[in-house]
């Protein structure tokens, strides 16, 4: 139910965003709010507390987001307080932004590697991975240390897994079958 939710009202925030031709500004203040949530953890027990009341939480987006956000985006925070749906704030921005991209032609590659990736190894990455998939791509780094070396990148439903720990697991299950590596 959660991602129905959460689609439906990413659906309606892009088609406004749509509507004034804003899907790229639009995702740009959905990224900085999303941003802000996961650095302020307080924001969201604000949302959900329920001695909060209502009024109080709209006053809290007027002063607090109202100078960064515009009418649009603060009117659609306050629906969600309205509707008891503050709670779903996180999935649907993350939703809007998957939507946003997939119109703006952008895929995601999440790269896992032992060790944060250099500047100079995202870049060439980044623009590998552009040629191949003839689209803009948003690296994510993500380390993961039983990698070993090598990296594993992820482009949708394709994998590329280029590991150290993929290369002994393929070995180890040639020989537990009895072949030579």
């Amino acid at each position: 139910m959660s991602n129905e939710v959460c689609e439906r009202y990413a659906g309606a925030l892009f088609s406004l965003a749509q509507e004034s031709n804003r899907i790229e500004e639009r995702k740009t203040d959905v990224e900085y709010l999303l941003n802000l949530l996961e650095e302020n953890p307080e924001i969201n027990t604000f949302f959900r507390a329920v001695k909060i009341n209502r009024q109080e939480k709209k006053e809290f987006i007027d002063e607090v987001l109202g100078q960064v956000f515009d009418r649009e985006m603060i009117n659609f925070i306050k629906l969600l307080i309205d509707k008891g749906r503050i709670s779903e704030l996180k999935g649907i921005l993350e939703q809007y932004i998957a939507q946003a991209n997939q119109a703006l032609g952008i895929q995601t590659a999440v790269v896992y590697s032992a060790r944060e990736l250099s500047e100079s190894d995202r870049k060439k990455l980044q623009d590998a991975l552009e040629k191949k998939h003839k689209c803009k791509i948003i690296l994510e780094n993500k380390i993961d240390p039983s990698v070993i070396a090598g990296i594993k990148v992820i482009v949708g439903n394709e994998v590329t897994d280029v590991t150290v720990k993929n290369r002994l697991d393929e070995m180890k299950g040639i020989l537990l079958k009895g072949g030579l590596a």
